[in-house]
């Protein structure tokens, strides 16, 4: 039964803080300066999240050319430059992803 009462306050608490957000949306106005910066959140959690999987794939710091995440990140980049478009570079990121894994092991 106690997992019930967890489960319930996790519930009411993610509610209450994502209601109380789009209760006032349309009520509030941001300060430009700040509207300006917040658009630089996904970028920064995007980031926070990629590099350090990318770079420490088994929990120790590598960069080199046989981390096959790393490589397979730098082909995508260098994808997303040349053709901007988020679905070639996710697919041709996957396959050469995929393919350095299968040569490599």
């Amino acid at each position: 039964m106690n997992e019930f009462y967890l489960i319930f306050g996790m519930f009411v608490v993610t509610f209450a803080i994502r209601f109380v957000m789009f209760a006032f949306a349309g009520r509030m106005q941001f300060p430009t300066w700040m509207e300006k910066a917040l658009k630089f959140v996904p970028p920064a959690v995007l980031t926070a999240i990629i590099v350090p999987s990318v770079t420490m794939p088994t929990g120790v710091l590598d960069i080199s050319f046989s981390n096959v995440y790393l490589t397979a990140a730098l082909f995508s980049l260098i994808v997303a430059l040349v053709t901007k478009n988020l679905l070639k570079t996710i697919g041709l990121g996957m396959v050469f992803f995929l393919f350095l894994k299968w040569m490599l092991i």
